[in-house]
């Protein structure tokens, strides 16, 4: 839950090499409001030839989503844009002024927008992926493991990559936890922890789900994702599990290699097979 450290050179280090060119990137598209103020998330074009899938990457470091200049969120993007995936950054009301429930709702809200002007952004609303890392595989996995069981019309995820996501609150949201005074955005209703918990919302409808972490985690124990795998293959999703040895919060750039590996084969194979 802690904001994960990515070098901002770290395209160069994945790639061994700098990317000359800078990707287009349509900045500060608003996608909903709240107490008056703006919603946004940034569209980042691919690098190479658009494959017309769109990926959501939830910006959220303990819950907290802050804005950073388009060059600095790039590194942590790069493998999907060369990839040919369009990346929406999504920024959600932050932390401790905002608290899961109320976050939940703008990365839905933030979907929304994306499925419903799929059109204009030039990529397919049955094949929209997201991801993040931390807070933000957590976010993730709400969208991955709910929104696809809900009745009505609501838009599908169609594949979830999360790292080192927390998938059940219930410990940390617990008072007597000292990481919810850490993390402010857990301070809500302790009943409510399930209903957050990705962990406890799997059914058979959920999307694909790869989860990459470490065994050394401490923050957030590889049991988070251990459990979630062995819950989505109960229900016979489709998911995996990467573990990075000797990696706790965080990896190194051989850690990283891998992460990003997995991430882009996972939405490959999920995403862009199903056009097929």
């Amino acid at each position: 839950m802690q904001k994960v450290i990515f070098g901002l050179t770290m395209a160069c280090v994945v790639f061994g090499h700098c990317v000359a060119s800078e990707p287009t990137v349509r900045t500060d598209l608003v996608y909903g409001h709240k107490d008056g103020m703006a919603l946004t998330m940034d569209l980042f074009e691919p690098t190479t030839e658009p494959n017309g899938v769109g990926l959501m990457m939830m910006v959220s470091g303990g819950w907290v989503s802050a804005w950073s200049p388009p060059e600095k969120l790039r590194p942590m993007i790069e493998p999907f844009l060369k990839a040919g995936y369009r990346v929406f950054a999504v920024r959600h009301g932050s932390s401790p002024k905002y608290l899961i429930p109320e976050i939940v709702k703008d990365v839905r809200l933030a979907h929304k927008y994306v499925h419903d002007r799929a059109n204009e952004f030039k990529i397919d609303p049955k094949r929209i992926g997201v991801f993040g890392f931390s807070a933000g595989g957590h976010l993730s996995l709400m969208l991955g493991t709910t929104s696809n069981s809900e009745p009505g019309d609501n838009p599908r995820i169609a594949a979830v990559a999360a790292v080192f996501p927390p998938t059940d609150l219930r410990p940390y949201v617990d008072p007597t936890n000292p990481l919810r005074e850490q993390f402010p955005a857990l301070k809500f209703d302790v009943e409510k922890g399930s209903d957050y918990s990705p962990l406890l919302q799997v059914t058979k409808d959920d999307a694909p789900i790869v989860l990459v972490h470490g065994d050394r985690d401490e923050l957030v124990p590889l049991w988070h994702s251990e459990k979630l795998v062995e819950a989505l293959k109960k229900e016979s999703v489709p998911t995996e599990l990467v573990v990075i040895k000797g990696a706790a919060h965080g990896f190194d750039a051989d850690g990283n290699r891998r992460m990003y590996a997995t991430m882009v084969s996972w939405f490959d194979k999920h995403l862009l097979a199903s056009s097929k």
